[in-house]
Formats: structure tokens, sequence, C-alpha cells
């Protein structure tokens, strides 16, 4: 029976990806993460190149992990050099963990031209390590760099390299496609070939420079692969590596290795988003397994065929690896679409309701004029409840004005102001603010007028501004949409506005999120919205909360 491993290298190759700089705790937290997931290897990083590494490795004593073993990073000894005298060697030793990975040449191109040294000398260099290292009790995986090319290259010498390494008691061959231009059927044919020879455990590390990381991958593990090397959302150098995620999902769900709990594989989603948010990375929605859209829906057929059995278009349940099924709202809708959503927010209607006909027909005709619901749901539950007339709006704008002046403080900088009346049940409340920015004055302005009455607007909190133009051809004058993004606590939700003018624009997706945010807070039901239907039509309604004098 085979005994499968995978090996992450997040902390190292996925850490040489442009703009991503992990700190030590980072690098600590992300272990305790992979260590839950029931990762088999952390490699940390490369001890002998840099301070932050030995830092690392030097913390990492204090901490205790259930499963993973830690592995140090390093190259074999150089041309010339006695192994025992090496500094990258010794490194990977006061690195004081159990396993190391010891990264070789295989393709005869690379030592004559990188190394420049002789192919006999290189043999030696990868014996010699790894019998040193073997020599002090540690696990050793050796990293065949390059191999793929070497093989295709020079097949017999690529060989010989791995043999000098099995023979001087390699734990685990890892065969690597290190510029990521190897097709999956020459991975297979290769590793098939490999395997007659070598009982040690082979491996598969694939970079992603064709976009074949992860399919190189799975085929590996499918040819007779036991070991799996890769990082989380595939971070990597250029265009990155093989993605854990994928991977870890793939194994279970495609290949059915069973190696994984359900409880961690449950983790994998968490998991990504918060290596992305320690990376400074923003998450993939389109990652398969993890990603904001992997079990998305937008067209109505689509949708309506999900409704009945998820299994039409869903490979996997969502709920394993930790996501959930979402269905959008857009142009390209059926009832379904609605339904789905209208029970999301635990409103129940049948399909026959000319209700959810009505939803739908507005939706259509909002997205038409350029409105898109997708990433804003805030606004579309507030149209589900305008347009089933079961909604009382929290406040209604008389008039705003904005005051833009740049001589008044001088330096070029503006000085803006916004005045704003509003009606809030009998009261009439009249204030100005200034902000640095004309959104940010209205918003200073709103809540100046609201927190009084509301004072629970004081923990919402706007975090994102997106302004497009839908129609560039109208220049200055073209429709734009605005999406604001607003948080409370671990609650967020998005709401749009759209218009020629960009400042009621921004006023509609501003009022949007804050009364969304109010009344989220303050939790009504359905039915305490219903029993405050209000005269106000949703047409109405959407007229006087456009801010136009």
């Amino acid at each position: 029976m085979n005994v499968f491993t995978v090996y992450d290298t997040t902390l190292r190759d996925g850490a040489q990806r442009e703009g991503i700089s992990f700190s030590v705790g980072d690098k600590i937290q992300i272990v305790k993460l992979l260590d839950n997931l029931g990762v088999d290897y952390i490699e940390g990083g490369w001890p002998g190149s840099n301070p932050k590494d030995m830092e690392f490795f030097d913390r990492l004593k204090g901490v205790s992990l259930k499963h993973a073993k830690i592995t140090a990073f390093g190259s074999t000894r150089r041309a010339g050099v006695e192994v025992s005298t090496d500094a990258n060697v010794k490194a990977l030793l006061e690195a004081n963990t159990p396993a190391v990975a010891v990264v070789g040449k295989s393709w005869d191109f690379h030592v004559t031209c990188a190394l420049g040294t002789t192919l006999d000398e290189n043999l030696a260099m990868i014996a010699d390590t790894v019998a040193f290292l073997k020599s002090k009790n540690l696990e050793v995986i050796y990293d065949a760099e390059h191999f793929f090319d070497g093989y295709i290259s020079n097949p017999a010498y690529a060989l010989e390299t791995i043999r000098a390494a099995a023979k001087s008691g390699a734990d685990a061959l890892v065969l690597c496609d290190t510029n990521g231009g190897t097709m999956p059927l020459d991975v297979q044919r290769i590793i098939l070939e490999v395997k007659k020879e070598f009982d040690v455990p082979l491996g598969i590390h694939a970079h992603n420079d064709c976009g074949m990381a992860t399919a190189n991958s799975i085929i590996a593990l499918q040819s007779g692969a036991t070991h799996i090397q890769g990082t989380i959302n595939g971070y990597g150098e250029r265009c990155g590596n093989a993605d854990l995620c994928a991977i870890i999902a793939n194994m279970h769900f495609k290949l059915n290795i069973d190696k994984f709990k359900p409880e961690q594989l449950k983790e994998l989603t968490r998991i990504s988003k918060v290596v992305a948010e320690l990376a400074n990375m923003i998450p993939q929605d389109g990652q398969p397994y993890v990603g904001r859209n992997a079990f998305t829906h937008k067209g109505g057929i689509h949708v309506d065929a999900v409704v009945k059995h998820s299994d039409t278009y869903e490979h996997a349940a969502p709920e394993e690896v930790g996501n959930k099924r979402r269905i959008l709202v857009s142009e390209l809708s059926g009832k379904s679409n609605i339904l789905f959503k209208l029970k999301e927010h635990n409103i129940q209607l049948m399909e026959s309701h000319p209700e959810a006909l009505d939803v739908l027909n507005i939706l259509k005709k909002m997205e038409h004029e350029g409105y898109q619901f997708e990433g804003a749901d805030g606004s579309f539950e507030l149209l589900i409840w305008k347009t089933l007339k079961t909604y009382k709006p929290l406040f209604k704008l008389d008039a705003f004005r904005l005051i833009l002046d740049k001589e008044r403080r001088g330096s070029g900088l503006y000085y803006i102001e916004a005045t704003i009346k509003l009606r809030v049940g009998d009261r009439i409340v009249h204030t100005a603010a200034e902000g640095n920015g004309p959104v940010n004055a209205m918003d200073n302005a709103l809540r100046k007028a609201l927190e009084e009455i509301y004072p629970e607007l004081k923990a919402i909190k706007l975090v994102d501004y997106k302004v497009r133009v839908l129609d560039g051809k109208d220049g200055t004058g073209a429709k734009v949409r605005v999406l604001i993004t607003s948080q409370n606590g671990n609650k967020k939700w998005g709401t749009v506005g759209v218009s020629e003018n960009i400042i009621e624009a921004s006023w509609i997706a501003l009022v949007d999120s804050i009364e969304y945010g109010l009344l989220c807070h303050q939790n009504p039901s359905v039915d305490e919205i219903k029993s405050a239907i209000n005269e106000i039509t949703w047409e109405e309604e959407y007229t006087a909360g456009s801010g136009s004098e």
C-alpha cells in the first residue's frame, strides 16, 4: 500500500513571489495552520541564505506540532569544497530540523553553464551531501532540480544524478519541473520510466509557467509518485507553483486517497484566505475549490438545475472544503436565481408568486441601466424588501449640497463641505460636515445627522470604494457605477449606485450601505418588516434617494 506524503513550500518557494514577504510571526502562524491541516512536511526556508530564516528556525524550537515535520532547505556542497566545511550544509545542521531538503542539479546544461563544474564533480557533490546529512540522522529529501528538462536532454545523466542521491541514502527523490515547461503526458512517461529502477519514493515539484503545475502533480500521483510538493494558493516565483489547495482536494475527491480527515478538508478555504491575508495578496476568486466563485452560479438554466440537484453543475460539495454555494443575480438570471436568493434571505415565495417575477423584472431593468448586483448583496436585499413592499425607510433625503473651494485652504488643497437635510420620522435634521473628498464629506455629514438617532452607526465602517466607467465613448459624461463595501465586525456587504453624476452614484451606494447596515443591526424578522409596509413604492423611494435637489 502506497503511503502518500504532502510537502508544503509556501514559506520558501511561495515567498519568492513578487510582493510577498512573510514576517517570522506570519511564518509561525502558517506553520500552525498547515500542521492542523495534516500536511506532512513544512519547508521553513533556507537557513543559509538570510537571518530571518535562521530566526524562524530558532523560534520554532519552542512550538509544539501535532503532525508535520519542519524541513530546512539547502543546496548540495559547492564544487571543490569539503562537505563538512560547506557553509550552506552547516546551516542546515544548525536549523536543527528533523528533515532537510537538498537541491542538486540534474540537467547537464545547468551543471556546465550555471555551476561551471564537471558532470562528475556534480555527482560527487550530490552523493557527499546526502551521505553527510544522513550520517547526522536526518531525513533527507532530495530535490532533483530541472529533472524533466535534464531527462529530455540527457536521460542517462539525469538518472545518474538521482542514482547518486539514492545510493547515499536519500529518503525521497523529488523530480522537479523547475522551469514549468513540461507537459502532463511527458511527466507521466518519465515518471513511469524512472519508477522502473528506483524503490525510493518518488516525488513531484512542479512550477506553473505553462499553467500545468497542478495537472502535472496529479498525473504524477496517478503514475506512481507518492510525495507531492506545492504551495498554498499556488504562490511562487514567476507564474507560481502547484496549488496545494487544489491538489489536496483532488487527492480526496478525484483520486480517492484517504489521507485527510473531513474536518481537515473543511479548513481548506479558510487556510487559503488566511495565507492570502498574511501574504498581502488578493484572494483569487476563480481558484478551484476554495475560490469565491468556485461554486457560484449565474445563468438561469444553471441555477434552475442546481436547485433541483447540485450534481448538475457541481463536481464536489462546497461545504466539504469549507466553501459555500453562491447564486448571483444579473440580467442572465431566471426566476430560480431570484427564488434562491429570497430563500437565502428567509423570504419564502411560491414559484408562481407574481412578486418573484416583479423582482426579476426590476433587476433586469436596473442591470440594463448599468447596475450590477454580483458584489452588492446589501443593495439586492434592499431591492427585495422594496419590491415586496415590506420596507420602511429609516430616513429620507430632502436635500444635500457640496461645496468645493480650492482657495480657502491654499497650498493646492481643496476645502470640501457637505450640507445635508434629512427627515427621520417626524424630525428634520439639517447639518454639515467636512471631508477629504466629496464622498468622505457626504459620509461624515450623513453620520453626523444620524448617529444621535442610530448610535449603532458608529460601528459601521466603509472599507472599499470603487468606480467604473460604463461607456468610455461618452467621455466625462459617461455613466458610472460605484460599488461600496462596508463592514460591521465580521459582517461585510456591498452596495451599488449608478448615474451619469459620480456624486449621485456615490450617494445612492452610500445610503444603501448605511441603511442596510442599520437594518441588519436591528435584525428585524421578515414578519416585522412586512408589518411596516410603507406607502412609498420602490420606484418613488429610489427617486427620493437619488439626491437631486
